[in-house]
């Protein structure tokens, strides 16, 4: 008896988890014969639709994966099994559901929906703070608390969401507030941000904007998803240093190398790649002509490049 999609669920597409959780279409359907997961249901035009309780379990086999797991290791496992050996895999060393307590304030805010609470406590911190630590030790931590919420089902879809504006509300103010480089400079590094279109999380690009800003860079943001070419396209008018790209865990690490690659050679060398975010891409199989930093790792980064750039000014 074929399984059918009842009437009052709404749940997702296979194209809508290839993009939540960023395992590929054909592997979800390879996963589906060899180990009797996902177990999809039809729509009635016979498509496969996933409830959304598999939905959260895949997350958590994917973050399992990034982590170094086989599939064929993990995937049988139930979801609070994945969620406590995420845990362990990840060395928090402590209950994936106990955040530390510096950051509980924060997530509860989130979850109670007291979104103008939550600004007003993220904007205490920013100006107590100041902005390099913020970033890195505050809303570093905390989005990747908000994305462990998200994929474990702690936190609903609108309520990261809902974080994620709230904090791009007080990060763009904390940006604008900086004092910009002069682009013409020639110890600021021009540097364009954005990410490709397969991936549509800003929080890390936006995080990496503010430090290079912080650290005396000129910035020109694309936001999200913009076209490769287009990328290239930017790159060339304004005569850019360097191209910095965000990529999460949710994207495809074949596509994240794919565009690398594809980047790489239209350049032709007319600006420097960097890349940054938790994809697996960037652990395990960084190609050689990509940069790839963390961030507490930009400013070094861009003293480096003011380092080079002097020399060959020299030279």
């Amino acid at each position: 008896m074929t399984n059918t999609v009842p009437s009052q669920t709404v749940p997702s597409t296979i194209s809508d988890v290839e993009r939540d959780t960023g395992v590929a279409k054909e592997t979800l359907r390879v996963w589906e014969r060899r180990y009797d997961f996902p177990r999809p249901l039809r729509d009635p035009n016979g498509e496969r639709v996933y409830p959304i309780e598999q939905v959260h379990k895949l997350r958590l086999v994917k973050r399992l994966i990034d982590l170094g797991f086989r599939p064929g290791k993990v995937i049988q496992y139930s979801a609070a099994e994945l969620q406590a050996l995420s845990g362990k895999a990840a060395g928090s060393g402590q209950d994936p559901a106990a955040p530390a307590p510096e950051l509980q304030g924060y997530l509860d805010l989130c979850k109670s929906h007291q979104m103008e609470a939550l600004r007003r406590k993220l904007s205490q911190a920013l100006l107590m703070m100041g902005l390099k630590s913020f970033v890195t030790e505050l809303v570093g931590p905390l989005t990747t608390l908000v994305g462990d919420a998200w994929a474990s089902g702690q936190l609903a879809t609108f309520e990261e969401h809902l974080y994620t504006e709230s904090l791009t509300v007080v990060m763009r103010s904390a940006i604008f507030a900086m004092p910009q480089a002069n682009g013409n400079h020639v110890n600021a590094p021009r540097i364009l941000l954005t990410t490709l279109p397969q991936e549509r999380h800003g929080l890390g690009l936006l995080m990496a904007e503010a430090m290079c800003v912080a650290e005396g860079a000129h910035c020109i943001s694309l936001g999200v998803q913009t076209p490769l070419l287009d990328i290239v396209d930017a790159a060339r008018v304004q005569r850019v240093d360097i191209i910095a790209l965000s990529f999460s865990v949710a994207m495809n690490p074949r596509q994240v190398l794919d565009g690398l690659a594809e980047l790489q050679v239209r350049l032709a060398g007319a600006a420097e790649l960097w890349a940054g975010g938790g994809n697996a891409a960037l652990k395990r199989r960084r190609p050689p002509y990509v940069r790839v930093f963390g961030l507490a790792d930009v400013a070094g980064a861009i003293a480096a490049w003011r380092a080079r750039h002097a020399a060959l000014a020299v030279g």
